[in-house]
């Protein structure tokens, strides 16, 4: 769970075009409540528990998630970008608009591209491989917070291992101090890979991969440990079902991302550096920016108010999309066994 983040997420809506796929999806997400209101209904066990020992995962599971975290990201790249600013800069969120508009408009989407791609890859590893995972560790249930910890705890490396690279190029882009050096991500990839193998890896694709890490697998197992839980405690009211999938993913994303946050912001600044010369260290730039915050926890979390509100939206869509798609998924199952 790249969260916030960079981040969940991180951190979701359609394709097509903005405007009407997030009105789209607005229609779909509320008719989930017209399916069905009962409470039993409501528990219906997800993942694969519906089905223990069954080795497949549907495909438009992981079209979904694709296309919903394409659509988030998309909508929420210019809040992210004026927070990326306040956690390189430690300026305010006026501050960091005006500084966003004075670089014109055509900078405005600048770096987009990476972050695109990334949580569009995101969408299908997060929740696939955590169920692949989850029945590799019970294959016939029940599942356990140890089993859903330790499931998400792995998915999120499988996440950072793969899309880590993804977030490097996209923070050297949003840094407005490489804008005369590095125009583009080819010109950020031309120098990465001038560089030799080793450096290749820990000074360009992987730089700051140690708290990419460490917030992507905390996140991912927090994430999953309490989602389901959250969620079947809200069933039993019998509210409509997108209502609990869309409040156990805000409330997840929302605590993953208040807790992780000073990760977020480490990464964020480890990653803004570029070449050879003047590379601090993992305890260097924690320090740094320790020092640079005033060393004061509250200016840390200067911008994430932003980013906890992006997450919290991002993740309670994602889940009450995922789960939506799960229901009607397993209810055309049952439609072909009777």
């Amino acid at each position: 769970m790249a969260h916030g983040t960079a981040e969940l997420s991180s951190e979701l809506c359609p394709h097509s075009s903005p405007t009407q796929s997030f009105f789209h999806l607005h229609t779909v997400v509320f008719s989930m409540g017209e399916q069905n209101h009962s409470p039993r209904k409501e528990l219906q066990p997800r993942t694969r528990a519906e089905a223990p020992g069954k080795k497949s995962w549907h495909s438009q599971a992981y079209a979904l998630g694709a296309v919903s975290n394409f659509m988030s990201t998309f909508l929420t790249f210019p809040i992210y970008k004026v927070v990326f600013r306040q956690q390189i800069h430690a300026m305010a969120v006026s501050e960091a608009v005006r500084q966003l508009w004075h670089e014109g408009p055509q900078y405005f989407y600048r770096g987009i591209y990476p972050p695109l791609l990334s949580k569009t890859l995101q969408g299908t590893l997060l929740f696939g491989t955590y169920d692949s995972l989850l029945c590799f560790l019970s294959p016939v249930g029940p599942h356990t917070l140890g089993h859903r910890w330790a499931a998400g705890l792995m998915s999120g490396v499988v996440e950072a291992v793969a899309l880590s690279p993804f977030e490097r190029v996209q923070n050297v882009l949003q840094d407005g101090r490489k804008q005369a050096r590095f125009p583009s991500t080819f010109s950020i990839l031309k120098e990465f890979n001038s560089y030799g193998l080793w450096g290749r890896l820990s000074l360009g694709y992987y730089r700051g991969f140690w708290p990419v890490l460490a917030r992507n697998s905390l996140g991912s197992a927090l994430y999953f440990s309490f989602k389901d839980p959250i969620q079947d405690g809200l069933a039993e009211q019998g509210l409509p079902h997108w209502v609990p999938a869309l409040v156990s993913g805000s409330v997840n994303g929302t605590i993953t991302c208040l807790v992780l946050y000073p990760l977020i912001v480490l990464v964020a600044n480890m990653q803004s550096h570029i070449g050879w010369q003047n590379m601090p260290s993992l305890w260097a730039s924690a320090q740094d920016v320790w020092n640079t915050r005033g060393r004061k926890l509250l200016l840390i979390y200067r911008g994430g108010s932003l980013v906890i509100l992006r997450s919290s939206v991002t993740w309670g869509l994602t889940t009450a999309i995922h789960d939506f798609l799960q229901r009607k998924s397993h209810s055309r199952k049952e439609l072909k066994t009777d």
